[in-house]
């Protein structure tokens, strides 16, 4: 006898789908702000003559189910025969009993129609053999269009790679880059030269550049808020900051940590996750030592953390940061930096009062959010990121590296009132050394007056720009379809 029965998954399905009785009720559940990943995703279904499958991976709260119910409304929009859409959630606990085919058999009973279908599954690590269904589905039934969603992104790219190659498309999605931040509060826009490139600017003169980036001073007050809000569409969109960042803690941490990550990844000590996930919150931005962490955190064994570490990176919560080589400049070896994957995140986790009056931590957050502007703006390039730290003086530090066969670039963050650097500075050491090939370099820094070359003679000029133009500028040129071009 089945555990749930078809009438039980009919209900549901119907719940999820009220587009069958009413077109307009997508509209409903659909936003108007529309990002990347959302047109990225409709290519990829619609496309005549490479038929591919699409996965939305991104932590909870980015909006990934949002993009589905937009995809959905222009699929109506556009005279897709309503009954032709299913939606469904394998995170709801009646269709975690069954599995896709189970849930497809059903749904083309209840509707025995012709044409492409478009079938979006949320939350799709839910289901068991997901990967194996996907490609049964892909191999065998041409008339499916199908987009999945998951919040573990290296269990869907390990089925991707077992099951999935030419058949489907992992697209990452990130939290909100501070543009699509201003776009989707409608903030009156900057005017700015049309292909602005970051890599550009160090030609410009003072007077170009003093214009440019006075156009941004209208956006600080919003861009402080971004920093403490964070890029979660949602709670951007909410009239109560406190309110939102408690939503935050419960939802997005403390719902991975204490459901997700011990679902998926076998976890067998949930308080130590949690402990662990608040020290790297304490020390995000910082170079990681696991014998360190396992000793503070009550002598825990080295592989224990190794083994939560990857199970927070493969749920979307941190980014980890290699050291790189950068010239003839030995590099710190084997240590990564970790970064919350959105500055928001550990506000609300540490609950630090008034963090925009604390210098260092600021610091910490502008560095980690422009890391999760880098990483974004990058993906699916053949850029290797990474930060830089000398061998034998671990002082000396370059917070980003971005290297690709054609260019080298350099980004450290100064984001307070004195951003004054020396010509011992590591980013001027590697500027001025021939081996280390870099092209271009910035120094990230607080005040929008604060920008132009370095009064330092470098080989390669290093450009001050505050934080704000900076982070903008790239969201707006990934928006654009310039990622990867800086």
């Amino acid at each position: 006898m089945a555990i749930v029965s078809d009438e039980q998954i009919i209900k549901v399905l119907r719940q999820y789908n009220p587009w069958w009785r009413n077109p307009a009720a997508i509209k409903e559940e659909s936003k108007p702000q529309k990002r990347i990943a959302y047109y990225e995703a409709l290519k990829i279904i619609r496309h005549k003559t490479l038929r591919r499958f699409a996965v939305l991976s991104g932590a909870r709260r980015v909006g990934k189910t949002t993009i589905m119910y937009q995809m959905i409304d222009t699929l109506i929009d556009e005279g897709i025969n309503p009954k032709n859409i299913l939606y469904v959630s394998f995170d709801n606990p009646i269709v975690k009993l069954v599995n896709i085919e189970a849930v497809l058999s059903i749904y083309e009973a209840l509707y025995p129609i012709q044409g492409t279908k478009y079938i979006f599954l949320d939350e799709i690590q839910y289901t068991e053999n997901w990967e194996l269904w996907m490609k049964v589905l892909y191999d065998s039934r041409k008339d499916i269009r199908l987009t999945a969603t998951g919040s573990a992104s290296p269990i869907l790219e390990k089925g991707s790679a077992d099951s999935g190659t030419g058949r489907w498309t992992i697209l990452k999605i990130p939290t909100m880059s501070f543009y699509e931040y201003c776009r989707l509060l409608k903030i009156e826009e900057p005017i700015l030269p049309d292909n602005l490139r970051l890599t550009r600017l160090a030609k410009m003169s003072n007077a170009e550049l003093g214009d440019l980036m006075y156009r941004f001073a209208p956006l600080e007050g919003h861009f402080n808020r971004y920093l403490t809000i964070g890029g979660f569409p949602e709670l951007v969109l909410s009239d109560d900051d406190t309110y939102a960042q408690r939503m935050l803690r419960e939802d997005v941490a403390d719902k991975v940590i204490k459901r997700d990550v011990l679902t998926l990844f076998n976890i067998r000590s949930p308080l130590l996750m949690e402990k662990l996930f608040l020290y790297l919150c304490m020390n995000s931005s910082e170079i990681f030592s696991v014998t360190t962490a396992a000793k503070e955190l009550e002598n825990i064994s080295v592989s224990t953390i190794d083994s939560y570490i990857e199970a927070l990176e493969m749920s979307n919560l941190i980014y980890l940061a290699k050291p790189m080589n950068v010239g003839s400049k030995g590099s710190l070896k084997g240590k990564p930096k970790i970064f919350i994957a959105d500055a928001a995140i550990r506000n609300a986790v540490l609950m630090i009062d008034d963090v925009l009056s604390d210098e260092e931590e600021l610091g910490a957050m502008v560095e980690t959010t422009v890391y999760k502007h880098i990483i974004s703006f990058y993906q699916g390039s053949s850029a290797q990121l990474g930060y830089f730290r000398k061998a034998k003086d671990n002082q000396k530090e370059v917070d980003a590296v971005i290297e690709l066969p054609r260019e080298k670039i350099l980004c450290e963050v100064k984001y307070r009132n004195n951003s004054h650097i020396t010509a011992t500075d590591a980013i001027v050491e590697l500027c001025n050394d021939e081996k280390s090939k870099v092209t271009s370099a910035f120094l990230i820094t607080k005040r929008i007056d604060d920008f132009g070359i370095v009064k330092h003679e470098t080989k390669t000029p290093i450009l001050r720009i505050p934080a704000i133009a900076f982070l903008y500028i790239l969201g707006k040129a990934e928006a654009d379809g310039q990622n990867g071009k800086m």
